[in-house]
């Protein structure tokens, strides 16, 4: 290797080594300004920081960081000597560490650090350290970067690096991959598990194609195209024996590497909330304040990308906390508190969501005073508490008296907001008068795959994020109610905003249906239903970022790559019901004419979420459902009102599929009654046994297809 390019591998090291350092030094120091007495304890940690960074920055030539550091060191010495800090001592600390930061930026971006804030403080760190005995290194002095005079320039010691252990036999060592790297390998394995689904269809259509090749061999046995049409479907069952063992190959391959690089990528909470025990620090300091930062479910393991596009909006929402939530040490005492205020993050899994909470023990919100706000600007001011507590989001509206550095611009919060829906969450707040605030974020566990439900809104395919579904329905006049110029779908609990998803979207409404489809989507605790001209399917989709060139899609949060790798916007549920309760009333339904004889189908799944799916498509291409949770109610149902098809799956309690088909085949009542067994059971002997149930027809789930579901319904009836 070259000198350039040994310099340059030496700098990378160093960078990407101070990184780590800053880090260390801000915690220590902090946990040493909260308690000084410890000061023997800390320190020596502190000065192997330094000394560290002092060794490395010697081999990457950067003198100025060596010789900040050393004089760093002179500072803080005394301590351990029984010498009291100051309150100057730790404010040229803190501001050291940062320069040390910004140091590492210029040089990572080729910058010099002549007139940089680490030059600047060079002078001070000396004067700080005069008096100070210094250890003179023996030798000349190491040439340093212009900064301050060379006569008040102070050699830096030249010491020997601190010894490195052998290796233990057997011992792994650790190994740093780029962050963008993984990103990039992540990618790929989504891309794999899209293809990997996309064969799965591939198989399913070939099976078809063999079962169409079978009846034709039928209908010609006895002439000379049937031991051709044989030949092709020995073919055909051979390569569908392959296909099927490279799919499970395929599959077993792609979920290992998927889980494998997901894992490479966890990272503890607590990492993705470095940094914020020191803003908040600096903001109580500047107003005054006393605050200790403590977080919880810190070691929670959370996929990197998540902890990154997490850490602006906990920035923000700490900051909040000290400026706004804390109250000044004397007013604390006043009221019976610590004068020292307390601000916590917590995180914790909710099933396939995190949920990460700020939450502070300061005065809470002040609701009269965002009324008044609101008020001010011409706005509505809600009288119920928490709708006016949902004020704090709106931008520019802020209930600070005057502007600072870190508030009265009325932009944190609702930049959180953006930020968190940008992240297909969601973003609530709750308090007590004179106990605290609480910021609870709702996010999802993954950003690089998702499962989705697929719509048809105005001729295009959109996705909503299964999680933020709470249900499918199909609308009755009977379910709607307009009030104040706007529709509501009613229940027995309260009325949801109801809205067309086309003219929330601004897309040419769908003809209006007998009972339109509608999804009922769910934003933290608000709610929303919205129509749709079609529901098409659930399915897992690779989700990809719309770029910098679209910064602020309305409604839209990302791009959906479907199996056949067609692409589909995905929408941002909390967007969406928050249009959906501004719409005004709209037509959903055709003017009244003759009623038109639905033919009946009984339904059985013991899964809730498949069920509603299933029942949405098939009202919507005009059935009548009767939805049953098991076997045994499916059973009952067709003996209690009768049916002109039953459509079920295999495995259900009480009864399973194939135990109803055999009653259904053996009732003389109901024997002629078409039943379509609908199930994640693939294997050729569970298709097999299914037919000689008395099947009409088996369809797998993994290659579920509307279409095909209503075209084998069509033709059976």
């Amino acid at each position: 290797m070259d000198r350039d390019r040994l310099a340059q591998a030496l700098l990378d090291s160093f960078l990407e080594e101070l990184e780590g350092h800053v880090v260390s030094l801000n915690r220590d120091l902090l946990a040493l300004e909260q308690a000084p007495a410890r000061a023997k304890e800390l320190v020596p940690g502190i000065l192997r920081t330094l000394h560290s960074v002092k060794g490395a920055s010697r081999a990457a030539s950067a003198s100025m960081v060596e010789n900040a550091c050393h004089r760093m060191e002179e500072v803080l010495e005394p301590l351990i000597h029984g010498r009291a800090p100051s309150p100057d001592l730790f404010e040229l600390c803190f501001a050291t560490v940062d320069a040390l930061d910004d140091a590492g930026r210029r040089l990572a971006s080729r910058q010099e650090l002549a007139g940089s804030p680490l030059e600047t403080l060079l002078p001070q760190l000396e004067q700080a350290a005069h008096g100070t005995p210094s250890r003179t290194p023996p030798g000349p002095a190491p040439k340093l970067e212009p900064a301050a005079p060379a006569s008040a320039q102070k050699p830096v010691e030249a010491e020997p690096e601190p010894s490195v252990p052998a290796q233990a036999s057997g011992e792994t060592l650790p190994v740093r991959v780029s962050g963008q790297k993984l990103d990039a390998l992540l990618g790929r394995s989504g891309e794999l598990r899209v293809a990997m689904l996309r064969l799965e269809g591939h198989a399913e259509s070939l099976e078809a194609l063999r079962d169409d090749v079978t009846g034709l061999r039928e209908r010609v046995r006895g002439t000379q195209s049937e031991a051709t049409l044989r030949r092709v479907e020995l073919e055909l069952a051979r390569v569908a024996r392959v296909l099927a063992q490279d799919r499970r190959a395929l599959f077993q391959s792609s979920t290992g590497l998927d889980d494998e690089v997901r894992r490479a990528r966890m990272l503890p909470f607590e990492e993705g909330c470095t940094g914020l025990e020191r803003a908040a620090r600096d903001v109580a300091h500047g107003l005054g304040r006393r605050v200790r930062m403590e977080v919880h479910g810190g070691g929670l393991e959370l996929d990197r990308s998540l902890l990154q596009s997490l850490r602006e909006p906990l920035l923000h929402l700490v900051r909040n906390a000290v400026a706004h939530g804390l109250e000044a040490p004397e007013e604390r005492a006043r009221h019976g508190k610590p004068e020292e205020g307390r601000v916590v993050l917590s995180a914790r899994l909710r099933g396939s969501r995190v949920e990460v909470a700020v939450e502070d023990d300061g005065r809470g919100l002040d609701l009269e005073s965002l009324r008044e706000r609101a008020r001010a600007r011409g706005m509505e001011a809600p009288e119920d508490d928490e709708d006016a507590a949902r004020l704090v989001f709106l931008p520019g509206l802020s209930t600070a008296q005057k502007v600072t550095a870190v508030s009265g611009r009325g932009v944190g919060l609702d930049v959180v907001r953006a930020q968190v829906e940008a992240l297909r969450g969601s973003v609530e707040v709750a308090f007590k008068a004179g106990q605290g605030t609480r910021f609870t974020l709702d996010v999802p566990l993954t950003l690089s795959t998702l499962r989705v439900l697929l719509v048809s809104v105005g001729g295009q395919v959109l996705a909503l994020a299964s999680e933020g579904v709470d249900r499918l329905l199909r609308l009755s006049p009977s379910d709607v109610r307009e009030v104040e110029g706007r529709m509501s779908w009613v229940t027995p609990e309260a009325l949801v905003p109801l809205a067309s998803l086309a003219g929330v979207l601004d897309l040419p409404p769908g003809p209006p249906k007998a009972r339109p489809p509608a999804v009922v989507l769910s934003a933290g605790t608000a709610q929303a239903a919205l129509v749709v001209d079609e529901v098409i399917a659930e399915q897992e989709v690779l989700v990809r970022s719309l770029g910098s060139r679209v910064k602020r899609a309305r409604h839209v949060a990302a791009a959906a790559v479907l199996p056949d790798g067609r692409m589909a916007l995905l929408l941002n549920p909390a967007s969406l019901v928050r249009a959906a309760g501004g719409r005004p009333s709209a037509q959903f339904f055709p003017t009244p004419k003759e009623q038109v004889v639905r033919r009946r189908v009984v339904l059985a799944d013991d899964s809730p979420t498949t069920r509603m799916l299933e029942q949405s498509i098939l009202e919507g291409a005009g059935y009548d459902v009767v939805a049953c949770a098991d076997g045994a109610e499916a059973w009952e149902r067709l003996q209690a009102g009768g049916a002109d098809a039953m459509v079920m799956d295999v495995e259900m309690p009480r009864m399973d599929g194939f135990q109803v088909t055999e009653a259904v085949r053996t009732s003389p009542r109901f024997g002629r009654v078409p039943v379509v067994l609908v199930t994640s059971r693939e294997k050729p002997e569970d298709k097999a046994r299914g037919l000689q149930a008395g099947a009409s027809a088996y369809i797998v789930k993994s290659a579920f297809d509307p279409t095909s579901l209503l075209e084998t319904l069509r033709r059976l009836l």
